[in-house]
């Protein structure tokens, strides 16, 4: 992705025109979006998944952007999300005029096995279970160990159990589901 790329793709989110290659003028058009926004005292937060996978290119289009302000206030909040890489990333000398710029850093860690369990449920809840389908005590310990807790492991050997589930009609989902799931997740089928 280029950083005209990210322009338009932003743009795009927001709704707004996104042709055209001129970099001036896609700033300028969010920067007109941005202002209108604040004058109806709406805060705009551009949240970037995946961030470790930004080129340095990118990164410093993404400080460009944290220039936009009026003389008394930010016009966009931008949060980056990323894998632990994305530290190493930031932490470059190249990208110090960016790092200087982050006011909040946070680094959500591994989830021990209770933190696992309740993660699960909550995500069950706000997808709409009402107890069914549910994970056996089992199930739930192998999903910890295997994903050392880490949300983005947990979140996908749960939804290959759950899609399983899905196909043999099961309400309850133990040691076969986990298992397969496991080895799905691992190449293995």
């Amino acid at each position: 992705m280029t950083g005209i790329q990210l322009l338009r793709s932003i743009l795009r989110e927001l709704g707004l025109n996104d042709r055209g290659n001129d970099r001036i003028r896609l700033l300028e058009r969010l920067n007109a979006y941005l202002l209108e926004q604040i004058g109806n005292d709406i805060d705009v937060v551009l949240f970037i998944d995946e961030a470790q996978d930004m080129s340095e290119d990118l990164l410093e289009q993404v400080r460009l952007l944290s220039n936009l302000e009026t003389d008394n206030r930010k016009l966009l909040q931008i949060v980056l999300i990323g894998q632990p890489e994305l530290r190493d990333t930031l932490d470059r000398p190249e990208l110090r005029q960016l790092r200087q710029r982050i006011t909040v850093r946070y680094h959500l860690g591994s989830l021990d096995r209770q933190e696992t369990e309740a993660y699960i449920h909550h995500r069950l809840r706000v997808a709409g279970s009402n107890g069914r389908p549910s994970f056996s005590r089992w199930a739930l310990s192998r999903i910890h160990r295997h994903s050392r807790g880490v949300p983005r492991v947990i979140n996908a050997l749960c939804d290959k159990a759950l899609l399983a589930g899905y196909v043999e009609g099961l309400d309850h989902l133990g040691r076969r589901e986990i298992g397969r799931a496991i080895r799905d997740l691992e190449g293995k089928f």
